[in-house]
């Protein structure tokens, strides 16, 4: 078993009730890089989107946008 670091985009959108594209004028971050974050079509994220994230959205606690999992390795 191995670990990836998910981020939580499609989640947050869905709680606070905004568009990916609301996020992305909020936040100041291109609309294709947070679509591929929440499609998991993006392997990495700079870390000063995840602070122009959470600024946007009110969050102070980083786990609330990144999670660690466990996944297989096959």
């Amino acid at each position: 078993m191995s670990k990836r670091i998910v981020i939580k985009i499609s989640a947050l959108t869905k709680q606070r009730g905004i568009s990916l594209r609301e996020l992305s004028r909020l936040a100041d971050v291109r609309h294709a890089a947070l679509s591929e974050l929440s499609n998991g079509k993006r392997k990495s994220i700079h870390f000063n989107h995840i602070i122009k994230i959470a600024d946007a959205l009110g969050i102070s606690d980083i786990r609330e946008i990144i999670d660690l999992v466990e996944v297989d390795d096959l």
